[in-house]
C-alpha cells in the first residue's frame, strides 16, 4: 500500500509513472468511491485531484446544499399526482432505497471506527411536508395513505390539526388564518447530513488507507494513449505544468466534469450539455429562533416551478451549531462552479450539443420565465415567500446566503434532466457523473453502479467485501419488510438516529 499523503500542488508535483485510479473533484462523489475503492483493492495506487485548496468547496459544502439526506421522506415532488388523483410513489420509493444503501456504507463505516462519529456529519432531524389550501391538502392525504403502509416509510404520520402541527414545528402556525386548511406529515426517523464534514471525514479515511491528495491542481488535458489517460495538470499557485497517467479515471468535479469529459474526446460525453442555475437562501442563526424548529420541512412548489425550486424549511447543523435556511430562490449566472469563470456556459457549447442546447431552450420557455422571474424580484417578495411557512417572520433575523451552482443535464435529446447522469466511456476507463440532486444522498449506490459498469470483471470477486458493507446489496429492501425494518433499525442504532 502506498504512503498517503495530503499535499499542496504549489509546492509538489506528482510523479510520471501510471497509477491504478486517478479521481478528478474532492467532493462527496470522489470520496465515496475512494473509501469504497480502497476495500476493494487496497494495494492500488489511488490519486485525488483537487482544484481548489480544500476539499469539499462547492457542491458537497454545507452551505452549497439543503443537507436533506434525500430519502423522498418529504419531498413531495418525488410523488406526483396524476390526472385521476393517485399518487404515484415509485420514484420516492426508489430514492428512499438508494439512500438506505448509503446509510448502511456510512454505518458500517461506523462500526468498524472509519467515521469516528456520526454526530460530526448526520444528526437526528424530523422530515415534515407542509401543505395549505383544500387542494394540497387533499393532495397531502392521498400521498399519506399511499406511503403509510410501505416500509420505508414506517412511522409516517399524517394530521390537520394546527395543534399538533404546532408541537411538531411551533414556527409554522402563529400569524396564520384560523380557517386556512393545513396539513402535515411527519417522519421522526429523518436527518440532517453536512456532507461537507462527511467528504473530509471519508477522504481522512481514503487517505490513512493510502490515497494520495494532491490540492491546488487543475486539470488542462486528458486523453487516452497506448492504453492509458493522459493528464495534463497545472498549479492553480505556482502555474506548474505536471502530468499524470491513470489506468481509470473517475470525473466527479461536479460542474466542471462537462468540460473534463469534453476534453477526453470519448463518444459517449458527445451531445450533453449542461444549464447552470444558482440559488441563494435565507439563513437564521439566531439560537432563540432556531430552538423553535427543528425539523426540516417542504411545501409544494408554486404552478409551472421546476421541481429544484421546491421551497423548504430547514434545520441545518454544521460544525454543531444548529441555524435555520429557507429557500431555495433560483439565480443565473453562466459559472458551472461557484468559483467558477463566466465563460463555462459559452465554452461548453461545441458542435455536438449546440442542437440539444437550442432545442432544450425552445423547450423550456417556462423554466426561463420562472428564472427571470426569480431575478426579478424584490427583497420584500422573496420574504413573501417565507412568511408563507413562517407568517410571523422577522426580516432583521435572516439574511441572504449564495448557495452553489448546480448544472442541469441537457440530454442529447435536448431534454433538461433533473438529477443525476453517469457518464461512462465504452472500454470502461474513465466515467463521469453529470447532474445534482439527489446525488450527494445517493453517493453509494451511484458509485456502485459505477463499478459495475466499469470493472464487471471484478465484480464477482468483490461482491463478499460489498455485501459486507452494504447488506441489502443486490436486493429491494421494499421487498422484504422484514429485511427493511432490521436495516432501518441497525443504521439508526449506528448513525444515532430516531428509528
Amino acid at each position: 500500500m502506498h504512503a498517503a499523503a495530503v499535499v499542496d500542488c504549489a509546492t509538489v508535483t506528482p510523479s510520471n509513472d501510471t497509477a491504478d485510479v486517478v479521481l478528478i473533484g474532492g467532493g462527496i462523489m470522489s470520496a465515496t468511491l475512494a473509501s469504497i475503492l480502497t476495500r476493494l483493492e487496497p494495494e492500488w495506487d489511488i490519486r485525488l485531484l483537487e482544484l481548489q485548496g480544500e476539499l469539499a468547496t462547492e457542491s458537497s459544502n454545507p452551505w452549497n446544499n439543503a443537507g436533506t439526506g434525500h430519502a423522498a421522506l418529504c419531498e413531495l415532488n418525488y410523488t406526483p399526482q396524476a390526472a385521476d388523483g393517485s399518487i404515484d410513489i415509485a420514484k420516492a420509493v426508489g430514492v428512499n432505497e438508494q439512500f438506505q444503501v448509503s446509510r448502511q456504507f456510512w454505518a458500517h463505516l461506523v462500526d468498524e471506527g472509519a467515521l469516528p462519529d456520526p454526530a460530526a456529519f448526520i444528526n437526528p432531524t424530523p422530515h415534515l411536508s407542509f401543505v395549505w389550501g383544500e387542494g394540497n391538502v387533499a393532495y397531502l392525504r392521498a400521498r399519506y395513505e399511499a406511503l403509510v403502509d410501505h416500509p420505508l416509510f414506517a412511522g409516517m404520520e399524517y394530521t390537520e390539526d394546527a395543534r399538533v402541527i404546532r408541537e411538531w414545528t411551533p414556527l409554522l402556525l402563529p400569524g396564520r388564518r384560523k380557517d386556512q386548511p393545513i396539513a402535515a406529515t411527519r417522519i421522526r426517523s429523518g436527518s440532517d447530513v453536512d456532507f461537507g464534514a462527511l467528504t473530509r471525514l471519508l477522504f481522512d479515511d481514503a487517505e490513512a488507507r493510502g490515497v494520495e491528495i494532491l490540492l491546488n491542481r487543475r486539470v488542462t488535458g486528458l486523453r487516452r494513449k497506448d492504453g492509458v489517460w493522459h493528464l495534463s495538470t497545472r498549479q492553480t499557485v505556482g502555474r506548474t505544468p505536471g502530468d499524470l497517467k491513470a489506468r481509470f479515471v473517475f470525473v466527479g468535479a461536479g460542474g466542471g466534469a462537462l468540460k473534463l469529459l469534453q476534453k477526453s474526446g470519448i463518444d459517449e460525453a458527445k451531445g450533453f450539455g449542461g444549464f447552470p442555475i444558482s440559488g441563494e437562501f435565507l439563513r437564521a442563526d439566531d439560537p432563540e429562533l432556531v430552538a423553535k424548529h427543528q425539523a426540516k420541512v417542504y411545501g409544494k412548489a408554486s404552478v409551472g416551478a421546476p421541481p429544484m425550486s421546491v421551497p423548504h424549511l430547514d434545520t441545518r447543523v454544521v460544525d454543531g451549531r444548529a441555524s435555520l435556511l429557507f429557500g431555495p430562490y433560483a439565480g443565473f449566472s453562466p459559472r458551472f462552479l461557484k468559483r467558477g469563470a463566466l465563460t463555462d456556459l459559452p465554452g461548453s457549447i461545441t458542435i455536438h450539443n449546440l442542437v440539444p442546447m437550442i432545442k432544450s431552450g425552445l423547450g423550456n420557455l417556462d423554466l426561463v420565465g420562472y428564472l427571470v422571474g426569480q431575478l426579478l424580484a424584490s427583497k420584500r417578495t422573496k420574504f413573501a415567500a417565507l412568511e408563507e411557512f413562517v407568517p410571523n417572520a422577522d426580516p432583521s433575523q435572516w439574511r441572504p446566503i449564495t448557495a452553489g451552482q448546480r448544472v442541469q443535464v441537457i440530454t442529447k435529446e435536448g431534454v433538461i434532466q433533473f438529477g443525476t447522469q453517469v457518464i461512462t466511456g465504452a472500454d470502461g476507463s474513465i466515467a463521469g457523473l453529470l447532474g445534482a440532486s439527489p446525488g450527494a444522498s445517493t453517493a453509494v449506490p451511484i458509485m456502485l453502479g459505477l463499478l459495475k459498469d466499469c470493472f464487471p470483471d471484478r465484480m464477482d470477486g468483490w461482491e463478499a467485501e460489498i455485501r459486507r458493507m452494504v447488506p441489502s446489496y443486490g436486493t429491494r429492501l421494499s421487498d422484504d419488510p422484514k429485511a427493511a425494518e432490521a436495516s432501518l433499525a441497525r443504521t439508526a442504532q449506528a448513525l444515532g438516529l430516531q428509528v
